[in-house]
């Protein structure tokens, strides 16, 4: 008669390989709900850049599932787009990531991997945190998930743009960056308010590598 028990000595490749589905689970998750984000859009008429989720879905990202997972959900998104899917505003090519907000989409990727670094260090000891420390995710997820999207965005505005009015930097920072820091500072507060919970209800999504004994 056979034991349906499992031994014990298998239990932690179990754990590992359940955390590893759950990982690409949620990665794949992330991944739609950024590409939805994409297509929730404003546009403003005196600027080539929209008000989009595009940075919201990225707070999200980063700060449900961490840095790595967080990193990939975003990152695997824009690779797509670039080599031709139509998964970003319905289209897709090299051009979606080199036009007007070009800038802003490659620092997607490593914005979503910095609050997933910063969360990830702020909840290692307890999912329960402080105000002290909330209000520290508060502010990296606004400087990771808006402002450093800025110091590749703007530039590559200004460089892109045949324009005088947006080809100078300060050009650039009026078209590009001031009228959406207000939305910025909302989008941030309602990604750490979401943060704040469901983080300590999710369960563990951690490269195996991570696993702590």
């Amino acid at each position: 008669m056979s034991n349906s028990a499992t031994p014990a000595s298998n239990q932690p490749a179990i754990k590992a390989n359940n955390q590893w589905i759950r990982g690409i689970v949620f990665t794949a998750l992330f991944g739609a709900l950024f590409i939805a984000g994409s297509f929730i859009k404003i546009n403003l008429g005196f600027t080539p850049v929209p008000i989009s989720l595009q940075p919201f879905a990225v707070m999200l990202a980063g700060g449900l599932l961490g840095a790595v997972y967080g990193f990939w959900s975003i990152f695997l998104v824009v690779a797509l787009t670039a080599i031709g899917l139509p998964l970003m505003n319905g289209s897709g090519g090299i051009a979606q990531i080199t036009g007007p907000t070009g800038g802003f989409i490659w620092m997607f990727p490593v914005s979503a991997f910095l609050i997933g670094w910063v969360t990830d260090l702020i909840y290692a000891q307890s999912k329960k945190i402080s105000l002290i420390r909330q209000i520290w995710l508060l502010v990296a997820i606004f400087v990771f998930g808006a402002l450093l999207l800025y110091v590749s965005g703007v530039p590559w505005l200004a460089h892109v743009v045949d324009s005088e009015k947006y080809n100078t930097f300060s050009g650039a920072l009026k078209a590009g960056m001031y009228p959406f820091l207000p939305g910025d500072a909302i989008k941030a507060v309602a990604a750490t308010l979401v943060i704040l919970s469901l983080k300590p209800v999710l369960p563990a999504i951690r490269p195996a590598g991570k696993r702590r004994s």
